[in-house]
């Protein structure tokens, strides 16, 4: 894998200086997946390169294998990290670097205060969420951004692009930046990383990103692939990033709801966190999107919306599935007249947020299993700064929603939003007597993925969308549910899609909107 620093400073042979690396020796330096060489393949006064040559030894990097990685047989010594810009690139460049990373230059140290003009060439660089998510991580940095994505087989255009992009970035910026820069971006773009992550991988990703991550406006979908999504490690990161610029720590918090796609796979909750019979807002669930979205893509919001969302429109601003979902929610609530309203599986409470702004709901009451999610929404609603009109309207409460709960009734509405998925099958029918027999509450809704429409999200590869979920509908397995919760409980449902409904696979998201048959008489 390559890499080369280019720049037209005059004389531009100081990057030799800048780099501490001299332009008339190729330098080798020992990494434990192979070799890392140093060279400049031009070096004169008008313009100078650097190049970082990256060689993987495929067998010492099967050996380093540690034993709990799955055994892919040939998959562990033909695959694309020889080529493709990835973790290992990092890591080579961190260490053939250090100094320069740094930004110490003795012999040219005003020189590395300052920002100079640089080209940096990626020629294969892994990016899941494609070439927009490099527009959007790089562009706000100060970069000229061209990101051009790589065909499978460019004697066969029909077959589409790959994964990968060729990247190119111009600009006037501060090398040890640069370096900085690349050093977090490249494991980031490819979401995933060759070693194992500890504790001072929140320090490492804090120090390189000084005075510019807090900042980014995706800096929760970048701390969250930075730190592989370990929920520990990324809330220490989210807490010393809030130190570092305004952001509460809560704005940075990975959004609650779900979006498909490598964040949903393994992004969202403490793995300490049980989930045994409710909630299906883990309280970090991504993007997506992901939100860290997310969605996760890319971005769902604040950090992340999910890069992997169906449909074409490449380019084309689109609003999170998560979002749409919550919107849809609302609008149900409004149209059906519902004053009081339950979130059960409240998660750290964006749905509470939205209904909250609206006077129109004089009661909000929002449950959950995990005493964490309900610490995460009390923060993210500010209850301590809210006024006492709007705290009056508010409840929160730990429960079950598979045991009998006396706070549950008297409500208009309640939503289960992401929930039921989130049940094991046996437990099921605890919910429903619950829910719909001993709370009634005149409506309900529930919204639960579409397993039909996974084949949409490519990164999924027969996964479902959340490591929590055990089970995913079709629309047929959820209607059979629907109907034999109406008959069982004397209710009433009007199906409906939320999101996109494919004409061949449905929307991302199915909904149901049960109502008490004496409502509708």
């Amino acid at each position: 894998m390559l890499l080369t620093i280019s720049t037209t400073l005059r004389p531009a042979t100081d990057l030799g200086f800048l780099l501490h690396k001299h332009p008339d020796r190729v330098q080798e330096f020992e990494q434990s997946s192979g070799m890392a060489r140093v060279f400049y393949p031009e070096a004169d006064e008008d313009r100078c390169t650097a190049a970082l040559l990256l060689e993987i030894d495929p067998v010492r990097l099967a050996r380093s294998r540690g034993s709990s990685s799955p055994d892919f047989s040939l998959g562990q010594y033909v695959n694309d990290r020889p080529y493709a810009a990835s973790s290992l690139l990092a890591s080579a460049l961190a260490d053939v670097f250090r100094t320069a990373r740094t930004g110490r230059c003795a012999s040219r140290q005003a020189l590395a205060d300052g920002p100079i003009p640089l080209e940096i060439g990626l020629p294969a660089l892994p990016c899941r969420g494609g070439a927009d998510l490099a527009h959007r991580l790089f562009g706000p940095l100060g970069w000229e951004v061209g990101a051009e994505a790589v065909p499978l087989d460019p004697g066969f255009p029909e077959w589409g692009e790959s994964r990968y992009v060729r990247l190119a970035l111009r600009g006037d910026v501060r090398l040890a930046d640069a370096l900085n820069h690349l050093y977090v971006l490249l494991p980031v773009l490819d979401d995933a990383k060759h070693y194992w992550l500890a504790g001072d991988e929140v320090d490492k990703l804090v120090r390189a990103g000084e005075g510019w991550l807090a900042g980014h406006p995706d800096k929760g979908l970048i701390t969250r692939r930075y730190l592989g999504r370990r929920w520990a490690l990324t809330r220490a990161a989210f807490a010393r990033l809030a130190e570092l610029g305004d952001d509460v720590e809560e704005s940075l918090d990975p959004p609650v709801e779900e979006e498909p796609g490598t964040e949903a796979v393994s992004d969202d909750k403490p793995a300490d966190e049980p989930r045994d019979n409710l909630s299906d807002q883990p309280e970090d669930k991504p993007g997506d999107q992901p939100g860290d979205q997310p969605g996760d893509q890319p971005g769902d919001q604040p950090g992340d919306q999910p890069e992997d969302k169906p449909g074409d429109g490449a380019g084309e601003e689109r609003v999170p599935l998560n979002t749409v979902r919550r919107e849809a929610v609302v609008a149900v609530l409004r149209e059906v007249g519902a004053r009081t309203v339950l979130d059960l599986g409240c998660g750290s409470g964006q749905l509470l947020s939205a209904l909250l702004a609206d006077p129109a709901f004089a009661k909000v009451a929002g449950m959950d299993v995990s005493a964490r999610a309900l610490a995460m929404a009390d923060r993210r609603l500010r209850t301590d700064r809210m006024p006492d009109a709007k705290r009056a309207r508010l409840e929160l409460f730990q429960g079950s929603l598979t045991y009998t709960d006396a706070r549950l009734a008297g409500y208009d509405a309640a939503v289960l939003m992401e929930v039921v998925e989130h049940v094991d099958p046996p437990r099921l029918p605890a919910l429903e007597r619950v829910v719909f027999g001993t709370a009634r509450p005149a409506h309900v809704i529930v919204t639960t993925p579409n397993v039909e429409h996974n084949v949409r999200y490519e990164l999924l590869a027969g996964a479902r969308r959340h490591p929590d979920h055990r089970f995913e509908w079709s629309r047929a397995e959820f209607a059979r549910w629907v109907a034999g919760v109406c008959e069982t409980y004397g209710y009433a449902a009007d199906p409906r899609p939320v999101g996109e409904d494919d004409p061949e696979v449905g929307p991302p998201t199915q909904m149901a909107v049960f109502s008490r048959r004496e409502e509708r008489s």
